[in-house]
């Protein structure tokens, strides 16, 4: 049976390139502009999988994506980290010299800037994301524009690639989950979770649940705060943590939960982190 997978993007685009290294060539990838309307799309079962960019080894979370995960109720399956390539691209036949402009996506061309100290006579320009800049150029023959996208999408839309692996930073890592609707059982023990923690506005609170945390042996690879709406000054903590033993995150659980601390559990995964950049292998057939 052909899956449906949900990303934010078009062909070419990372979210695209990852959908394809995590479920083939056989799925059925389905594009939409905003990253709402792919949790949307998982909630509501037009999809039963989506592919959503959560952080950055340099720009850090992507902290929106963790309140549409958890105001449409999603479970987190997975996870995976691709290695960014940031290449200029153009039409056949353009040098880099003929270029007065380079459109892509702000994060794209920040990562580049660097790169383009060379040519002053270069504008860099936002646009949309990295994969649509290029599939304009190609689609309309635009003359003296350049686009920073991926290698694939320099493939799909005939462009000839300028200059490869120009970010600044060369060990660039975006980490992608991969999303379903609900919790289903699974054939492994997980070693990393990501949670919503809500604790009260008192003196020293986090600090106190912090110390659960390490008590039972938790190593937080991440945490990010946000404000409670309706209950002011109270805060909700999204935190990724990683574990040797199941039974001491559990235990670590039940003690914040002993404590008045509110959890609600967004997935329990395996950690991919050592696997960036070697073949994956989603284990979905018993979820």
């Amino acid at each position: 049976m052909i899956q449906k997978i949900a990303i934010q993007g078009i062909p070419g685009s990372f979210h695209h390139q990852v959908a394809l290294n995590c479920f083939g060539n056989e799925a059925e990838i389905v594009g939409f502009r905003t990253f709402e309307e792919v949790a949307k799309s998982v909630a509501n079962g037009h999809c039963p999988y989506a592919v959503m960019a959560i952080e950055n080894s340099i720009a850090g979370a992507i902290l929106p994506n963790y309140e549409l995960i958890d105001r449409y109720g999603l479970w987190i399956m997975d996870e995976y980290y691709l290695p960014i390539s940031h290449n200029l691209m153009a039409l056949p036949g353009q040098r880099i010299e003929d270029l007065t402009e380079v459109r892509s996506h702000p994060m794209a061309l920040l990562q580049c800037k660097k790169f383009f100290q060379d040519y002053p006579k270069i504008s860099l320009i936002d646009d949309v994301d990295t994969a649509s800049v290029a599939q304009r150029i190609g689609e309309e023959s635009l003359v003296g524009i350049g686009a920073i996208a991926s290698k694939t999408a320099a493939a799909i839309y005939h462009l000839e690639i300028l200059a490869a692996d120009i970010q600044t930073v060369k060990n660039n890592f975006t980490r992608f989950i991969l999303l379903c609707s609900e919790r289903k059982p699974a054939d492994f023990l997980p070693n990393k979770a990501s949670l919503k923690l809500t604790i009260s506005n008192e003196k020293g609170s986090l600090a106190k649940l912090l110390t659960l945390l390490s008590a039972h042996d938790l190593d937080l690879s991440k945490i990010q705060s946000i404000p409670v709406i309706d209950e002011p000054w109270n805060y909700s903590f999204f935190i990724d943590t990683v574990f040797d033993t199941y039974e001491n995150y559990r235990s670590a659980l039940a003690a914040v939960r002993a404590h008045g601390g509110g959890i609600k559990i967004f997935g329990e995964y395996r950690s991919r982190k050592e696997e960036a950049g070697m073949v994956f292998q989603p284990n979905i057939a018993s979820r």
